[in-house]
Formats: structure tokens, sequence, C-alpha cells
């Protein structure tokens, strides 16, 4: 879910790459939805080159094609909304698809993912096949109900994505800049240090952003602001160096860790 951009800083678009890489575990339906390849393809590509117009059509023709999926089994629905085209989104919804846990996760239906768990329980820790849980996909998107239900009904949230990016749902919620998801999962135990690959921890992604209400939070939780990446760059300096001044400051106002002895 979220990588380190060319310049060795967490990227804040955490789910803006291509979904459906990172040889993650998947529990999604049929390969390409209910329809053949072309077709299906024909609706995934309308998606990825942002062409609402083009998907309309191809709707208004068959209307099934709304479940169209990619080879990892990821919905065009899920593609459509990685990229904030949320009027792809409402053109796909429009045509009453079947969501699965991991699309009703993302877009905040709370019912329907309380009925995907009661018909498997164990989809609570199932992953897509972009490597990414339900939880990572509601705390991402900002979606604290899905969020809530999840955890009460077995989702971890320490648990890392099993793409090569490594982010817990912790890490999803920060880049996602949603305090509430962040209080829920911690409150709930999420690790205010962990890290995803490169060594990035949350604190490192809230002192990216400047968010000093998220960064309050992470650093009233443990969070430690020296702690550092895989290339030696602390939370501290991060936000030094991008200028967000009174994130250094409630950073340097935490009392130092007591020297090993």
């Amino acid at each position: 879910m979220y990588e380190t951009s060319s310049r060795n800083e967490p990227d804040e678009r955490t789910l803006s790459r291509a979904p459906g890489s990172g040889g993650a575990a998947r529990h999604t339906r049929s390969r390409w939805g209910d329809h053949g390849v072309g077709k299906s393809t024909d609706v995934l590509q309308a998606v990825k080159a942002g062409n609402a117009g083009r998907l309309e059509a191809l709707l208004v023709q068959d209307a099934s094609l709304a479940t169209s999926r990619d080879e990892a089994g990821i919905s065009a629905i899920l593609h459509a909304r990685y990229r904030s085209r949320m009027d792809m989104v409402e053109l796909l919804l429009a045509c009453k698809p079947r969501l699965d846990i991991f699309e009703a996760a993302a877009l905040g239906r709370t019912p329907v993912v309380n009925a995907r768990l009661d018909e498997d329980p164990a989809s609570a820790k199932a992953y897509s096949g972009d490597g990414f849980t339900a939880l990572h996909l509601s705390a991402f998107f900002g979606q604290p109900e899905p969020v809530a239900v999840l955890l009460q009904r077995g989702a971890d949230p320490g648990v890392p994505a099993t793409n090569a990016s490594a982010v817990t749902p912790l890490h999803s919620a920060v880049a996602g800049r949603s305090l509430e998801v962040v209080r829920l999962l911690l409150m709930r135990g999420a690790d205010a240090n962990a890290r995803q690959h490169g060594g990035w921890t949350a604190l490192h992604a809230a002192a990216l952003h400047g968010d000093v209400a998220i960064a309050r939070l992470l650093l009233a939780r443990g969070a430690s602001p020296q702690a550092a990446s895989d290339d030696g760059t602390t939370a501290l300096r991060l936000a030094t160096r991008k200028g967000h001044t009174a994130v250094v400051e409630l950073m340097q106002a935490r009392p130092a860790p007591p020297a090993e002895e």
C-alpha cells in the first residue's frame, strides 16, 4: 500500500500504485468476474484511462460488466476508487453489483461488511489480490464504521500487507489522514512504532503531511520521533526538512527516552 518515493520519503498516495502486484494471498471471486476476458479488459482499461464516457457506454451495453476484475481479482470498482474516480465508482454501483468485503470496506458500506462477515467470518483476516486486508482499505479511505466492525469481528490491527509495502492498517490510516481511524487502531493495540518497507513508521507519514493532530496522538501512544528509516531518516528530521514547524516543536517537546545503561 504505501511505498517510499524516489526521494526516500513515505508516499502519501499509498493506494495509487497499480494494484494486483506483490504476490499476495487472494480471497476473490472468479478471475475475470462473470465475463470473457475481452469485455472485462475493456472495462478495466476504461477505468485506468479515466475514460468515464467509455465506461458508461460499456455498462449500458451490459450492466453485468460492473463486476469485472483483473487477473489478480481486483475489481473495476476498486480500481476506480484507488484512482479517486468516484464518478466511475458511481457508474459501476448504479449497475447494482454484489460487493465483496474489500469493496464494501473501501466504500464505507458497513451493512455489507457485516453481511460478508456473517457469510464468512474468516474474511475479516483475508487478503485481497493486491495484498491488503479489508481493514487496510477501510483505514486508508477513512471509514471508521467499517474499521470498528472489522476490529470487533477479528481483524488484526497490526497485520502487515503481504505485498512489498508491508504496511500495517495504522500506516494506511495515517496516509489517509483519518484521525478517528488512527485512534481506533491504537485503542485496539496497533503498534505506534510499526515499520513498513523501508523502515518508515506512521509518525514519518504524519511528519511528511505536517499533521499535528495525528502526530500528537501517535506520540501519546509511544511513537518515537527518533526512530530512523532504513536510510537513517527520523520523523523529526523529515518534519524539519518539510518545514512543518508545529510538528517539529511537538516532537521536540516530547521527553527523550532514558539512555541505555
